[in-house]
């Protein structure tokens, strides 16, 4: 483990050191922008937030079903599992940079399928739970392979997609497992999936969102770099990403080029490393347990 982080950082360092700091300073003048109009909006629906979150429609995932696709922190209650305890750090983590930046838009994203990014996507959402005053929206916006409506055991019709195509409200759509976090979920593919991600339509659903349910932070769960354009073509909407690798199967070459990509585009908030089975005590949980 000590090598690939040692890798990484060697890549990073490199990179930062040709690129320079003009694209940090410029690409996030229009989120910066209309998070400052949004501030006075956000502040007001914080103290009703309870109340204007009630409607949305709630449901009860099965604990089994949970269980079985390593959703480790849906159950509630102290709980010493380390892997509750990893998520429960990086929780933390996430937390603090994201207060200390103004920023509350976070993607996460993976070189390739099958590194755990929805895994860790739920995980975190469920863990952001466990503060009664912490509001969190998931967005599921890997498109073309759904998975999380499957994970609940939902079935539907009208998803997320929709939403961001002006076609639908979120508040018609959202999926309630608890009082304070609330998911979009697709239930099928979705067409030209990039195009509607670069479409006008989006900008102006996610601000409509914000402004009416000022959620702390949304989760949205991308679909990996390397397959197609879809998340760079979303990248300019949020104000940081995690890029997951999976231990054993992602190269560092390939998170070079994912974090590179990124880079230009948002801020990196860091790479987790997931499906590590070996760990070395130095390292800690959250880099290297899922």
């Amino acid at each position: 483990m000590d090598k690939i982080q040692a890798a990484i950082a060697k890549a990073r360092a490199a990179r930062e050191e040709i690129s320079g700091d003009a694209k940090a300073s410029q690409r996030h003048s229009y989120i910066a922008s209309r998070r400052r109009a949004l501030n006075k909006e956000h502040e007001v629906a914080m103290a009703d937030r309870a109340a204007i979150w009630q409607p949305l429609a709630t449901f009860a995932p099965p604990a089994k079903q949970m269980a079985k696709h390593r959703v480790v922190t849906f159950e509630t209650g102290p709980q010493l599992d380390q892997g509750v305890m990893a998520f429960d750090k990086l929780r933390t983590k996430v937390l603090q940079e994201m207060r200390i930046n103004g920023w509350r838009r976070l993607a996460i994203t993976s070189p390739s399928a099958d590194c755990g990014k929805t895994t860790v996507s739920m995980n975190l959402a469920f863990s952001l739970a466990k503060q009664p005053e912490v509001f969190t929206i998931v967005a599921e916006m890997d498109m073309r392979r759904p998975s999380m409506a499957s994970i609940f055991g939902l079935s539907g019709e009208t998803g997320f997609s929709t939403v961001l195509g002006g076609e639908a409200a979120f508040a018609d759509i959202a999926k309630r497992p608890r009082p304070n976090v609330a998911f979009g979920l697709n239930y099928a593919r979705t067409r030209n999936p990039a195009e509607l991600l670069q479409s006008s339509t989006v900008g102006r659903a996610l601000a409509d969102i914000e402004e009416q349910f000022a959620p702390d932070l949304t989760i949205f769960d991308m679909p990996p770099m390397l397959s197609s354009d879809d998340t760079m073509a979303f990248m300019g909407q949020v104000d940081c990403v995690l890029l997951v690798a999976a231990a054993e199967s992602t190269s560092i070459g390939e998170i070079d080029v994912c974090e590179r990509d990124l880079a230009s585009q948002t801020n990196v908030m860091g790479v987790l490393l997931n499906k590590c089975r070996y760990m070395d005590k130095e390292s800690g949980n959250v880099d290297a347990y899922y």
